[in-house]
């Protein structure tokens, strides 16, 4: 758990130097509790003291990272069991897996799917972060796949493979790209680690039992391997949610080091639906990375959308900049429709501005993120707003008409925005999957 202020103050030299910038040591403190400042910015505090703040300060879960540049994946440091706690920080990565037994020409076709895995959603591009190597030939078979795969993509690589010798060989030459190896169990652990820790690279540690699991990465971190991915090996769907529930309350309710890691799990349903509901469920239930066979866009794209909601925080609403959006070659004839900021309201809109091939304006009023109804509950679609923000927008300059549009939801407000803002208001549909028709029909 995160150490209070008055916890930080205790271990602080109690001075009052004010060579950190603060007035007092509990001023300092309580901004070290807030992560605001660092606590290298206390030149009097003791080594001891230091030790045990950096000792404290340490995440509940490791934060690890695999691949490099752009395409890195970052997974781990969370703080909290449930997102409206706070947030979560780090998405769940998706990865494909690969056998080594397919031909050149299979993984050329395939990689070149998953290479354009990604999506752009309500203002955001989605994609997947890792593709996963399976070794079911000889280690010669795994180590040329594994170099074509890499040069083949920017996305991060997890080499799974029960034999070490193997994965050196496939590994040694990537290294500098950070591959994830899987998987360490309590048999070749030694192995494993010692290659880990030789490439600098993280690993995975494989037991079916959690208290077993737990000892044996004592046994790794001991080994001096501390870049740890867990998982639970192959159970039914209930056993495993059951899994990674328990690592994850551990870990933040009881600062349980042991498994204090980010988790791995792979699918191997063979229904292809099943494959897209279980990695959605274990993205639900706190798994770090989640690995399936399964790489048709319409089973990766449901899966990417559930994380994109479940990442993002739930307390800051996804917003588009306020403004008027000309949609199309527009004119002064062009109609005027109304939304609100909020990204999923906005874009659902957009959409269906463009599939009516009609140019108009699309004035985003500034509702700090909510939706169309929930902001009118909120007063924060309102008459005022709206009028105000036509103004903002030089709307009455980009057109020669006095019409605007908004949506059927809030009809109840059409008199009084008239009043306010000099314009005639013409009630749109209730959803916006009506817009086409209802613009093509508009001056008809």
């Amino acid at each position: 758990m995160a150490l209070s202020g008055l916890d930080i103050y205790k271990r602080l030299p109690k001075t009052n130097c004010r060579k950190c910038g603060f007035p007092t040591c509990l001023a300092f403190a309580m901004q070290l509790a807030k992560k605001a400042v660092a606590l290298d910015k206390c030149p009097e505090i003791t080594d001891e003291g230091k030790a045990a703040l950096e000792a404290s300060a340490q995440p509940p879960i490791k934060l690890i990272t695999i691949g490099e540049g752009d395409k890195k994946l970052e997974i781990g440091n969370e703080n909290v069991l449930f997102r409206h706690e706070e947030k979560f920080f780090h998405p769940t990565g998706v990865g494909i897996i690969l056998q080594d037994s397919l031909s050149d020409e299979d993984i050329t076709d395939r990689l070149a799917v998953i290479n354009k895995l990604h999506f752009e959603r309500i203002g955001q591009e989605i994609s997947i972060n890792l593709v996963a190597v399976k070794q079911t030939s000889d280690s010669a078979k795994f180590a040329a796949a594994v170099k074509k795969i890499s040069e083949a993509t920017p996305l991060g690589l997890v080499l799974i493979s029960n034999d070490a010798q193997s994965i050196k060989a496939a590994a040694a030459p990537i290294a500098k790209k950070r591959p994830l190896i899987y998987a360490a169990d309590s048999k070749n652990y030694k192995e494993f680690a010692a290659l880990a820790k030789e490439l600098s690279i993280p690993l995975v540690a494989k037991d079916a039992d959690l208290e077993k699991l737990a000892e044996l990465t004592k046994s790794i971190n001991s080994e001096g391997v501390d870049s740890l991915i867990l998982d639970t090996a192959e159970k039914p769907l209930n056993k495993k949610i059951w899994d990674l529930t328990q690592i994850r309350r551990l870990a933040l309710k009881k600062n349980y080091r042991p498994l204090g890691y980010p988790t791995l799990t792979i699918i191997k349903n063979n229904d292809t639906y099943e494959q897209v509901i279980e990695a959605c469920i274990y993205i639900l239930k706190y798994t770090g990375i989640v690995l399936l066979e399964g790489f048709d866009p319409y089973q990766i794209l449901p899966v990417l959308t559930l994380r994109q909601n479940i990442y993002t925080d739930p307390q800051k609403p996804l917003q588009v900049e306020p403004k008027a959006y000309p949609i199309g070659q527009v004119t002064s004839d062009s109609p005027v429709l109304i939304t609100t900021n909020f990204s999923l309201s906005f874009y659902t809109v957009l959409g269906e501005l463009e599939a009516s091939k009609v140019p108009a304006y699309l004035v985003s009023v500034d509702t700090e993120g909510m939706s169309v109804l929930t902001a009118w509950a909120a007063e924060k679609f309102t008459s005022d707003k709206i009028s105000e923000s036509l103004n903002k927008f030089e709307i009455p300059k980009k057109v020669s008409h006095n019409n605007i549009i908004i949506p059927g939801y809030v009809a109840v407000m059409s008199g009084d925005l008239e009043e306010k803002s000099g314009r005639k208001v013409i009630v749109g549909p209730r959803e916006a999957a009506g817009i086409p028709s209802f613009l093509r029909n508009l001056n008809s």
